[in-house]
């Protein structure tokens, strides 16, 4: 069995279903993606908590809310000048050419949502794809950098180490269901907090025998 399928069993198995992203509507997703940026999920928590108590998690609100104002509830996410200014952009985006409906976003074709919100200032390839995997139902890799690590120390790695050939090379082994690949990405995640850090943890981890860094690691101790 190839190792990206492998990795995905084991996981899978060790930590559950992860059942991401958490959020109540489409648009509060989109909001979260573009607020995780650089941050822990923590920060971005408070954040949302901040905008539900202003009634702001839908899109008219934040396209209308004075950009200062927005600042100010998102601060807890870290660059919240530049982050304001691009769930701005995202809503008015959505409302001004999609009638304020991301149904109507959700039917395009999947290229043409990625370039979409590509188009969007703020909005870079990981962002990109968390709103499309979560928000708009296209099954695609996530390429964040607990993916990188994770696999680069079993030993998988593309030609290069640009952000389409890491999805390329992921796409092609797994081709999985969209459900498996929320899954996937969530369980990697849950794996680099727990044990494949920048000072890894790999004692317990359910990856360690199949790990080239993580085989010599143990074997050195």
């Amino acid at each position: 069995m190839a190792i990206v399928k492998t990795i995905y069993k084991r996981l899978l198995q060790s930590y559950g279903p992860q059942l991401w992203w958490p959020a109540e509507t489409e648009f509060e997703v989109m909001v979260g993606a573009v607020l995780t940026q650089h941050t822990s999920w923590t920060n971005v928590e408070k954040s949302i908590t901040s905008l539900n108590k202003k009634n702001a998690l839908h899109i008219e609100a934040i396209m209308q809310m004075p950009e200062t104002e927005l600042s100010t509830l998102i601060r807890p996410s870290g660059f919240h000048r530049v982050k304001a200014k691009t769930l701005i952009s995202l809503a008015t985006l959505i409302h001004e050419q999609y009638d304020g409906s991301v149904e109507k976003l959700k039917k395009l074709p999947s290229n043409k949502k990625r370039i979409i919100l590509l188009g969007v200032k703020g909005i870079g390839p990981e962002t990109a794809d968390d709103i499309l995997l979560y928000a708009l139902n296209e099954p695609c890799f996530v390429i964040d950098e607990y993916t990188k690590r994770i696999f680069k120390r079993v030993g998988k790695t593309p030609n290069n180490g640009s952000y389409n050939s890491w999805q390329k090379m992921l796409d092609k082994e797994f081709k999985g269901s969209l459900n498996e690949m929320r899954e996937y990405h969530a369980l990697l995640v849950v794996l680099g907090k727990n044990h494949c850090k920048s000072d890894p943890n790999c004692t317990g981890c359910p990856l360690v025998d199949i790990c080239v860094y993580g085989s010599s690691h143990m074997s050195a101790s």
